[in-house]
């Protein structure tokens, strides 16, 4: 059963207006349209469409997802090429999930930072130091933490 394009924005989480342009730019070819011209989506494309937003979201440009789509239709003679693409890929998320865990660390470490400056009151009492990692958080001299 094929979908509208309305029924594919609410599958695929896109706008028709995204969807529009990817069909416009060649992102999805087997988009078949119907006698008076509209689009079909099958859920073969609905797939294909998650693909493409997984790519274009960690990072791959439309013009690097128009290569993919380009070796896809050209069939197996292009499959090492695609398996290389991906690796590619793979290597780019894997440093990106590496550069959001070091973000996530500091933040995780400013947040218990303020929680000791919030029991203690201010900020001037208490040592940290996000920079090096393992720091301990300390309540400096002369101040305590404040019974709530």
């Amino acid at each position: 059963m094929p979908y509208s394009i309305g029924e594919a924005a609410k599958k695929t989480g896109l706008s028709i207006y995204t969807l529009r342009y990817y069909d416009n730019e060649g992102l999805t070819p087997s988009v078949s349209r119907n006698a008076s011209g509209r689009r079909q989506f099958t859920n073969h494309d609905l797939e294909f469409i998650n693909l493409i937003t997984c790519l274009k979201q960690t990072g791959m440009t439309i013009n690097e997802i128009k290569q993919f789509v380009s070796m896809t239709m050209a069939g197996d003679d292009t499959l090492a090429m695609r398996l290389a693409l991906f690796k590619k890929q793979q290597e780019k998320v894997v440093s990106q999930i590496a550069q959001l865990q070091s973000h996530l660390d500091r933040i995780n470490y400013k947040v218990d930072f303020f929680t000791k400056c919030v029991e203690v009151g201010t900020e001037a009492g208490v040592d940290g130091n996000c920079d090096i990692p393992g720091y301990p958080i300390t309540v400096l001299p002369g101040y305590s933490i404040k019974n709530h």
